[in-house]
Order: C-alpha cells, then structure tokens, then sequence
C-alpha cells in the first residue's frame, strides 16, 4: 500500500513518519485511498482531494463529482454520482482518463462530507500547465491524472517546515500526445 511506503520513508528521510498534508488526484478514487490508508485515523494529518473539473464546473464538460454529483448508487455502492434527476448517469468529461469518472468511491465521499478530507477541483488546462511546471523543474512529466493534485499547489498555502506528500499516481508518457498537442511542441 502507497500510504506505507510514505511512513517508512518519510521516517528515513524527516524522522517522522507522518506528512502534515497528503494531497492526491481523484476519480473514482483507488489512488487517493492508496495514499490516505494508514493516515485515516490520524486527524493530524490533513487530506486533501483534488478532482478533475474539466472545461470547468459550469460548461456541462466536468468530472467534479463533489461539486455536481448528488447520493445515488453506482456500480453496487452508495456515493456521490454526477446523475439527472430521474438517477441516469451523466456522461463526465475530463482530458484525463483516469478523472473521467462519473462518481467518486464511498469512503472518498465520506471523507469529504464529514470534513476529514479537504476538496479541491482543477481545470484541464489547469492542470497541463502544472504539469509543464514539474518537468520544467523536475524533469519529471507526470500523468495527466496526478497534474490535477499538482494544480491546486497555487491554490493552497503552506510554511516552509510542513511535510507535504502528492502522490504522483503515474507516468506522463502516455501522455505526451496531449502534452504536445495542448502546447505545440
């Protein structure tokens, strides 16, 4: 599980094994629950989820499930869905595959609605360029995915001495056709 590699690492590297925030990208939410499993119970450590809004929340082209959706059923679970009023299944949109997704998992719902996890939304183009930021630093070129969470780094504040973890859920190399085409390389 990705939340135990961080404590024996963030122990190796900090001497501590707990982050003051772990901020990682959602849809329907297998890498964010990866990310906050052994940090549930510790109310020290600050969650946050960040959700794909697409061409933003008002075009009819978004992913934001917290935003948008409301309690419905799906897939066999009760959770937050984008879904019409009669319960059908509203087609999401996001330029990543893996945010294009009309619901959020139950226990990501529940973290939201109970205050535990801190929700963000970013853009698609948002998050492209969050993501030309990072290979630009880092000469790292992430997934559209985890260019999501790495949007709402502008949004928030931190000190200089707090732990941040992102979960950089995977590769930009299928990607990089998109990447391409949004900046014309």
């Amino acid at each position: 599980v990705i939340s135990e590699e961080m404590k024996w690492q963030l122990k190796e590297q900090t001497g501590n094994e707990n982050p003051d925030t772990i901020i990682a990208c959602v849809g329907g939410g297998s890498n964010a629950a990866g990310a906050f499993y052994h940090y549930l119970e510790n109310e020290a450590v600050k969650l946050v989820v960040v959700e794909a809004s697409g061409l933003g929340n008002d075009t009819g082209h978004s992913a934001a499930t917290n935003v948008l959706g409301s309690k419905g059923v799906l897939h066999g679970s009760r959770t937050l869905l984008m879904q019409t009023e009669d319960g059908q299944v509203i087609e999401p949109y996001s330029i990543s595959a893996g945010l294009d997704y009309p619901g959020i998992g139950p226990m990501h719902a529940h973290l939201i609605r109970s205050g535990r996890a801190e929700v963000f939304d970013a853009t698609d183009e948002e998050a492209l360029y969050a993501a030309r930021k990072l290979a630009m630093m880092e000469g790292i070129i992430p997934a559209l995915e985890s260019a999501h969470a790495l949007a709402i780094l502008e949004k928030m504040k931190f000190d200089s001495n707090e732990i941040v973890v992102l979960n950089l859920s995977g590769r930009g190399d299928k990607d990089l056709a998109t990447y391409t085409k949004f900046f014309n390389l």
